[in-house]
């Protein structure tokens, strides 16, 4: 495997991303011109059908995610109820999600220093609390 990050730990799978979303972004589109073109009751539930299809792909994909999120939250709280410092270790509830997740890339020598300026300086962006980070720690485990 390449060397994980920031510029490529995103994870992208052809399989979903590219033939599954597209199989069913041309279906969708197929349904939309033949009900344009001719309507009646059986068009109108392939279409429904359609649209369900898709949303049911992009959910499922945002329940996996949601998932990851909250073992990421547990695990990071752990992680940090080790390695911060007493006054620190009490700020950890003040942590988002969204902090967590992005702060899992860090190493453990440099967590610390970046847990406290992450939260003395509110920073919420995801990708700028990941830019802060000096040495990427790959997570290859992604949903």
């Amino acid at each position: 495997m390449a060397e994980q990050s920031f510029k490529n730990h995103t994870k992208f799978v052809p399989m979903f991303h590219v033939v599954i979303l597209g199989i069913l972004g041309i279906n969708l589109i197929h349904r939309i011109i033949r009900i344009a073109h001719e309507f009646d009751v059986n068009r109108l539930i392939e279409l429904l059908l359609a649209v369900a299809f898709i949303l049911m792909a992009l959910y499922g994909r945002l329940f996996a995610l949601t998932v990851q999120d909250r073992v990421i939250r547990l695990e990071m709280r752990l992680r940090l109820t080790q390695l911060l410092s007493p006054d620190l270790r009490a700020r950890i509830p003040q942590f988002t999600v969204g902090q967590l997740v992005s702060l899992r890339f860090a190493s453990d020598a440099e967590l610390p220093e970046l847990a406290r300026k992450v939260l003395d300086e509110n920073i919420q962006d995801r990708r700028a609390i990941k830019k802060m980070i000096r040495d990427w720690q790959a997570d290859w485990l992604r949903a």
